[in-house]
């Protein structure tokens, strides 16, 4: 017979083996709510109801921006925006737009710009965007119209925005 005595618990390898999988998910679900509790989720509404009014009117300025017949051409260079405007009648087009640039998940590239016209083009300076999509909305002053359009950076570096094709 062995008279050898058994190995203590703590020096054979299952035990282990079936305290490293609780183990692991412990340390997997104390790491994911650090990540949670540090990171801020700005996609979140707190309020959908006037999220939802808001849309509604988002959706009769698309439609007054067709009535006017507008239609827009945007370049995009890498510091510099060219957006040419056109409506079915000259004295729809406005002398200042609002044009901003929204980057759909991250809200800290977003970018608002004020153009003027110049014969009926506006043309600004451009912070360099990041590769990916970005959407583009155009704007009066008065806010009573607005074009949506968007592009894949770099390789779409002209947009024709049609309010009539939406």
């Amino acid at each position: 017979m062995n008279d050898k005595p058994p190995a203590p618990w703590y020096r054979q390898g299952w035990p282990w083996f079936l305290i490293a999988l609780p183990a692991t998910a412990v340390i997997a679900g104390t790491i994911t709510a650090i990540i949670a509790v540090r990171t801020f989720d700005g996609m979140v509404v707190d309020d959908y109801y006037k999220e939802g009014k808001a849309i509604v009117q988002t959706l009769g300025r698309v439609e007054r921006a067709h009535e006017l017949g507008l239609a827009a051409q945007l370049s995009i260079r890498s510091d510099f925006i060219r957006v040419e405007l056109s409506a079915a009648s000259v004295q729809s087009l406005p002398a200042r737009i609002i044009l901003t640039v929204i980057h759909p998940t991250r809200d800290g590239a977003d970018q608002e710009l004020v153009l003027d016209s110049v014969q009926g083009v506006f043309a600004g300076p451009l912070a360099p965007l990041s590769t990916g999509r970005w959407l583009f909305q155009i704007e009066d002053e008065s806010r009573s119209w607005r074009m949506n359009g968007a592009a894949y950076l770099p390789t779409e570096t002209e947009i024709r925005i049609d309010p009539s094709n939406s």
